[in-house]
């Protein structure tokens, strides 16, 4: 008989295949494989707690199985040791339970190797443990080599391994309240001292809550591009970028609803579900179409607006804790490719303003070439654009995701 939970492991092991083969998404994986298995919440959560162990440690694993297996191994067998490595030595699940259910995970054929080395694995823990001292920052805190020469020459060696370590850690769910819907329900979860209006998730999921739209899951950084923006009522404001939804309730909740809201997004099939989103939170926008901005924007909207923001496209890297794969998957080419995507796109929005508007652009990058380094560019090649403020929020030192936000102005 198979061991109870090994379909769980099972089920990592599959998605982390489909991973690698660039199939999807980390999240989109884990629903996907929860209803194929038809797992339960508490099994849900095991499988997720596994596949994003194996890609948040994913480096720092393979040099363990280096040190536990010489030789080579085919990949559905290296993900099975990664899977089960990163229970015995990362997550801490017992050995008994580690051992044997990711062992069933496996091929008849190579069980009895996957024991071998996860056994062995047990025995060398303290050694294991031990010798972390000795390997190179990127290597021990698993992130591409690339990327933390990058960092560090950006923040310094001391910020950057911070960066990474953050990185590593489970990330908070964090909620704001809906001022639209408010509620006299109780909520469970612990204001954030910062930003009044989010809660640190304590407990289960408020589903109830959120159906009804009087919540809405959010990191507290979010805030502060919009913040920046102050919408006002009476006033005609572009969210860009719009889907799937997130900045647009905080300017629909600023604005007192919906009315003067105009929400665009480059991918028709995304629109959707930012429909669903806002009339979920009790918002009703003037117009939700699709619109690319890398190309110029349509004629209606030429000084049409007395705000606009520019949520735009970006690396990600403020946001790696939450979105775990991120690492593997950006390459330092990726950073430039996106920087010439906003430029174009803040260019045609420009002309959308009208004459004294205001524009925030807004990531959630880290990278100096995405965010004050861009703008400084953009402003020299456009002297009727002025820059009034800048954010930049690094995760380790604020406690929630990465996010940059220029607000800039228009001559009158």
């Amino acid at each position: 008989m198979p061991a109870k939970n090994f379909h769980v492991r099972q089920a990592a092991v599959s998605a982390l295949r489909a991973w690698a083969k660039g199939h999807d998404y980390a999240e989109t994986l884990i629903e996907r494989h929860a209803q194929r298995r038809k797992l339960s919440s508490s099994d849900r959560g095991l499988l997720q707690a596994i596949l994003f162990g194996v890609l948040r440690h994913r480096r720092l694993l393979d040099h363990w199985i280096g040190k536990l297996r010489h030789g080579k191994l085919d990949a559905d067998t290296r993900d099975i040791l990664r899977v089960g490595l990163c229970q015995i030595l990362i997550l801490n699940i017992p050995d008994h339970a580690a051992v044997n259910e990711t062992v069933e995970a496996g091929k008849t054929s190579v069980r009895s190797l996957i024991n071998a080395v996860l056994r062995k694995a047990i025995l060398s823990r303290k050694r294991l443990m031990d010798e972390l001292e000795d390997l190179p920052p990127a290597a021990l805190h698993s992130h591409p080599d690339w990327l933390f020469n990058r960092w560090k020459k950006t923040f310094g060696n001391a910020k950057a391994i911070a960066i990474m370590e953050w990185n590593n850690q489970p990330a908070e769910t964090f909620f704001r309240l809906n001022p639209l819907a408010p509620t006299t329900e109780p909520i469970p979860g612990e204001v954030v001292h910062h930003a009044p209006d989010y809660l640190a998730l304590d407990g289960p999921l408020p589903t109830q809550l959120l159906a009804a739209g009087n919540i809405y899951i959010q990191d507290p950084a979010t805030r502060h591009s919009v913040e920046l923006l102050n919408p006002r009522a009476g006033e005609k404001i572009l969210d860009a970028c719009a889907a799937p939804g997130g900045k647009a309730f905080l300017i629909a909740a600023a604005l007192g609803g919906g009315k003067g809201l105009v929400c665009t997004d480059s991918n028709e099939k995304r629109l959707p579900r930012l429909r669903e989103n806002l009339t979920r939170l009790h918002i009703a926008a003037d117009e939700i179409s699709v619109h690319d901005w890398r190309h110029p924007a349509p004629e209606k909207y030429l000084a049409a607006f007395d705000a606009i923001l520019l949520d735009v496209p970006c690396s990600n890297t403020g946001v790696i804790r939450r979105r775990v794969d991120v690492r593997w998957r950006l390459q330092p080419s990726d950073i430039d490719d996106l920087a010439k995507i906003q430029t174009e796109i803040l260019t045609h929005a420009i002309p959308c303003l009208r004459p004294g508007g205001r524009i925030v652009y807004s990531t959630c990058s880290i990278e100096e070439s995405e965010n004050l380094r861009l703008i400084e560019v953009f402003i020299t090649a456009h002297p009727e654009v002025r820059l009034i403020r800048t954010i930049q929020i690094t995760p380790q030192e604020n406690g929630t995701d990465g996010a940059f936000a220029a607000l800039l102005e228009i001559s009158s």
